[in-house]
């Protein structure tokens, strides 16, 4: 198995896991590998340095942060959201103004609108934040 350090073009690292390097190169050819925070499938292979297990070796370096950690808190972070609201889908502006004037019963919703919308949105003090969410997340999690 080999495992290999890649990025897509919007800076998100991740690891992918191929039989050989081969198997990478003919599935990368094919864009059958995507990125799984956005779902970009033009991903390129980052340089890594083998990992060398020396006895009694110390490193006194601070370890830097890490970035497929932050990545993958940001997911749990965007799956929980999901999960706890109701996907409207293109009603969004109408459903937030019927909870906002009691005419629909309070709950936490999500969906899609314009940038217009959503500034009218505001300005009648309706509460909104537009969620960027990963192609990953927009399919059944398994």
């Amino acid at each position: 198995m080999k495992v290999l350090d890649l990025q897509c073009p919007h800076g998100h690292r991740f690891e992918g896991w191929f039989a050989s390097a081969d198997d990478f190169e003919s599935q990368q050819s094919r864009k059958l590998v995507e990125c799984p925070i956005c779902g970009a499938n033009e991903v390129s292979r980052l340089p890594s340095a083998p990992r060398l297990n020396l006895s009694g070796a110390t490193d006194t370096r601070v370890p830097a942060a890490d970035t497929g950690e932050m990545q993958a808190r940001v997911m749990r972070a965007l799956r929980e959201v999901l999960e706890k609201t109701e996907n409207v889908g293109d009603r969004f502006a109408e459903e937030a103004r019927r909870i906002h004037y009691n005419e629909a019963p309070a709950r936490n919703i999500r969906g899609v609108t314009t940038p217009e919308d959503a500034r009218a949105l505001v300005e009648e003090g309706i509460e909104v934040m537009p969620l960027p969410v990963p192609a990953a997340l927009k399919e059944p999690l398994q």
